[in-house]
């Protein structure tokens, strides 16, 4: 049967040291329940320094922690003992084995433990992240060293020109976004030169160029530029634009040392954009599932070829070439015809062509490459100028703020022919001052002086 616990002969209450008569079940001072308190120990008494009774003892299966000193017995705090610097045990009471490091750690390790909370971890380092699988070759780590200065061994940025520049884009002095590869874009080849901004409007550039030299069967030089024009209400203008391009600019190059007829190679050139572009749509069946909405890619493309006494430009869309020259006596002409809203409506006599392109539907446009284009009609036209100019190839990001050929003119710097990198930078810089709404892109091609005897076509 169960038996009630026995009562340890006191003479003073355990918690307030009130004496106790024989029998007393509870102190009469402080209500200290006298059942139970401990028998005494076997061993010498513990002093109570700080008046409070010894606490029970533990059961064989708890942990005897030492009582915290209060005072050093001179009026002084004790010292405070860090977690570390006390033994520590495993699971079986057996002392842990001592596993200082045999080198220095990292600065940024040190720097942790010296601002923890005492607690240390005796082990070897471990990384923040564990690979789930071995790295290749090509990309393992090299051996730890100095960080090099900003700017030395990779992109300075452009906001504090201070901080070097992450693999996300972003300034690690200042945390500055940086320009996207393609928000700018310049490129010389030979005598052309084009440039590409994203503008002052939109968040990505989607339009493309491709600029570049051959030489023809008969050893004359000929130059090449492709500049495209991403449709932004098509699913990935951006991609679908720099195909076009690519595509174009390589279909050309590749076709003019044959002895390819310039003007069969621009035609052949805008068929390989298309096909490029088309190419495009094949997306797999779960992503059209995720994006139900989604739509063929499309561009513009427009682009000219120049040899030695022979113009060649070809377009698909609305994005023009013009041609400027050199004496600025002469009057300058636009050579492209948009495929749009508005030139259908000035071609059919139904509007003024101040009319047309006052209108918000003028730049709808009815030709472009895509796979859900209606009906690809590439244009391509030749032309024999008598003089030197220069031959500007530009998406309507520019011509908004130079529609007409003379306007254009105004805009393009005398030195165009000689310096066509930095006329293209010119000829950006004024549409963004003009408001930068669209991308702009502009190629340059100088047209050299005819040979003798040569007339217009």
């Amino acid at each position: 049967m169960s038996q009630m616990p026995q009562q340890t002969a006191v003479s003073k209450c355990p918690s307030c040291e009130e004496p106790l008569e024989p029998g007393d079940r509870f102190c009469g001072a402080c209500g200290y329940d006298l059942s139970v308190v401990p028998a005494p120990p076997e061993d010498s008494p513990t002093v109570v320094m700080n008046g409070a009774a010894p606490g029970p003892r533990p059961a064989r299966d708890e942990v005897d922690w030492p009582t915290a000193r209060d005072s050093d017995g001179q009026g002084r705090p004790a010292p405070v003992h860090a977690a570390a610097e006390l033994p520590g045990t495993d699971s079986g009471g057996s002392p842990l084995p001592s596993q200082e490091p045999s080198a220095p750690e990292e600065p940024a390790r040190e720097s942790a433990r010296e601002h923890s909370s005492g607690v240390r971890l005796d082990r070897p380092a471990e990384p923040d992240e564990y690979p789930l699988q071995a790295p290749a070759p090509r990309s393992a780590p090299e051996p730890a060293a100095a960080a090099p200065a900003a700017g030395a061994g990779g992109r300075m940025c452009v906001a504090c020109r201070a901080g070097r520049v992450d693999r996300d884009g972003y300034c690690e002095n200042c945390g500055h976004a940086q320009p996207r590869e393609r928000d700018h874009m310049e490129q010389e080849s030979g005598p052309a030169a084009a440039v590409s901004d994203r503008g002052l409007r939109h968040h990505r550039n989607e339009d493309a160029f491709s600029v570049g030299c051959t030489v023809l069967p008969d050893g004359a030089p000929a130059t090449v530029a492709i500049v495209c024009d991403g449709v932004s209400s098509a699913t990935r203008p951006d991609d679908a634009s720099l195909a076009a391009s690519r595509a174009a600019g390589e279909s050309l190059l590749g076709a003019l040392p044959r002895g390819t007829h310039p003007q069969q190679a621009m035609h052949d050139a805008i068929l390989a954009a298309s096909h490029a572009v088309n190419a495009l749509a094949a997306e797999p069946a779960t992503a059209r599932e995720q994006a139900p909405h989604q739509n063929a890619p499309a561009c513009t493309l427009v682009g000219a070829v120049v040899t030695a006494g022979l113009l060649v430009v070809g377009w698909v869309g609305d994005s023009r070439v013009y041609w400027v020259p050199a004496d600025r006596a002469t009057p300058p002409a636009r050579l492209t015809e948009d495929d749009s809203w508005a030139a259908q409506m000035v071609a059919a006599g139904l509007m003024s062509e101040a009319e047309a392109y006052a209108d918000e539907r003028a730049h709808a446009i009815t030709g472009w490459l895509g796979a859900d284009a209606y009906e690809l009609e590439p244009h391509t036209a030749s032309f024999k100028p008598d003089r030197p100019g220069v031959v500007v190839v530009c998406t309507d990001g520019l011509w908004n703020y130079a529609e007409s050929a003379q306007e254009m003119a105004d805009a393009t710097p005398l030195d165009a022919a000689v310096r066509p990198l930095h006329s293209a930078r010119v000829l950006v810089g004024h549409a963004l001052d003009g408001g930068g709404h669209d991308n702009v892109t502009v190629a340059l091609l100088p047209f050299p002086a005819p040979p003798q005897g040569a007339g217009s076509a």
